[in-house]
């Protein structure tokens, strides 16, 4: 009897070392896969309070600040018609959908980590639904701080950082050359003739304005200092035009805007059309202050400004 009961007992004790074994097994691979689905997160301060955004977002919509991101190398799904327009982003942007905050549907469709917008973005509860979403006010930061601040949210700090220490010390020298060349008095007024409206703009409303009197120390001309320092740009007519533009001029220029201004007496007849210090850059080129757009519009000065 005994012979027989102890083969009996020993495969019952197999059986539930097994089943232990088994269950032990499962519930280390449930746990490695709960840990795998549960992304890591870091709490961003935004101007609206905390929000918990992934550390390492891997699918952005960008409806602003797309520059920003695509300078930190992360990836973007998304972005506003703006953003898509600029010749800076366009091998960056080719395969990445225009969308805008009332996309819902198509927003959701790109499944996104993050959602990236400004002050004007509609919707916002809504997108809140889909993915952590963050908002800026343009003008609340400097166009460096505002840089720092994306590399903040990206978990990119550092980064961040270094491209503005180095874009600072670039910027300066290049400031310094040019203005040994065209004399530390001359003035540069930046302006632009869009939907039959004519404007000179200040120190921080892109067109390259951050690069020319923040970073490069150029002199702004005084009546475009006055005017824009309530709203960042003015709106002007073509006939006291002569009266804001200073020794160089620089003309945010779309192709297809209406520019026959530049055909007029009025026009010819300043200074600076005469001298042959008039520098066209491409509207779309000039339109942002992110990393990508503040290099190239930083080349295009040294170039302009330096033959």
């Amino acid at each position: 009897m005994k012979k027989l009961f102890m083969p009996v007992l020993l495969i019952l004790v197999l059986a539930l070392v097994s089943a232990c074994g088994n269950a032990s097994s499962n519930s280390s691979s449930g746990e490695e896969a709960t840990k795998e689905d549960k992304k890591e997160t870091i709490t961003y301060e935004s101007e609206s309070g905390p929000v918990e955004v992934p550390a390492d977002p891997q699918r952005v919509v960008a409806l602003s600040n797309a520059g920003d991101v695509l300078a930190l190398g992360v990836n973007v799904v998304g972005v506003d018609t703006w953003a898509k327009s600029s010749p800076i982003y366009e091998e960056k942007l080719k395969d990445v959908e225009v969308v805008s905050d009332e996309d819902l549907e198509k927003i959701i469709e790109l499944e996104p980590d993050l959602i990236i917008g400004s002050e004007s973005t509609k919707n916002v509860d809504k997108l809140k639904e889909i993915a952590p979403t963050v908002t800026y006010t343009y003008g609340t930061l400097d166009y460096l701080t505002q840089h720092l601040e994306i590399g903040k949210l990206l978990n990119k700090e550092k980064e961040a950082q270094s491209w503005i220490d180095n874009f600072k010390e670039e910027a300066k020298s290049t400031g310094d050359e040019i203005k040994a060349k065209i004399g530390e008095d001359a003035t540069v007024t930046v302006m632009e003739s869009y939907d039959k409206s004519m404007y000179v703009m200040g120190d921080s409303w892109g067109r390259g304005t951050e690069v020319l009197y923040q970073a490069m120390g150029l002199n702004m001309q005084e009546k475009v200092k006055e005017m824009t320092a309530k709203d960042g740009y003015y709106t002007l007519s073509q006939e006291v035009l002569p009266e804001f533009v200073g020794d160089y001029l620089i003309i945010s220029k779309y192709s297809d805007q209406d520019s026959s201004y530049q055909e007029t007496d009025t026009f010819k007849s300043m200074e600076a059309v005469k001298n042959n210090h008039v520098f066209e850059a491409d509207g779309n080129s000039f339109l942002f202050n992110d990393p990508l757009s503040l290099e190239f519009q930083l080349n295009f000065f040294k170039e302009n400004f330096m033959k």
